[in-house]
């Protein structure tokens, strides 16, 4: 999925312009033109004033329906770690963002995230970082 055309059909959905989404999220709209367009891709911060712009909640710039997708199992534990001993504040904010990237992945992106810091991990490890 193309991010820039989900804006846009939200937007146009909305029957807003892009001046609108300018106006409601202090974005340039020659900035919200070029993300709708494709040729920039938004950072989350930038979903985040997106989807406030919008009036929507920030899941439904990635999915349609009226609740978010349910966590796969296999990663549904990541956001648990406060019920482990000692992790800090920092360490548990890390952890759910993590978790909310890696719903958004299909299966086998998700191999590919962890098999990516398996090989720095192990880079790291060897002294060859």
């Amino acid at each position: 999925m193309m991010i820039g055309n989900r804006l846009r059909a939200l937007r146009a959905a909305k029957k807003l312009s892009q001046g609108d989404v300018e106006k409601r999220s202090g974005l340039l709209r020659c900035y919200v033109s070029r993300v709708e367009n494709g040729h920039t891709v938004p950072a989350i911060d930038t979903l985040e004033k997106w989807a406030r712009a919008l009036g929507i909640p920030m899941y439904q710039l990635f999915y349609e329906g009226e609740a978010p997708p349910k966590i796969p199992k296999d990663i549904w534990h990541l956001g648990m770690s406060s019920r482990r001993a000692g992790p800090s504040v920092l360490a548990d904010r890390y952890l759910s963002e993590m978790q909310q990237c890696l719903t958004k992945l299909d299966e086998n992106d998700r191999a590919l995230v962890l098999h990516l810091t398996k090989t720095i991990l192990t880079t790291r490890r060897s002294g060859r970082s």
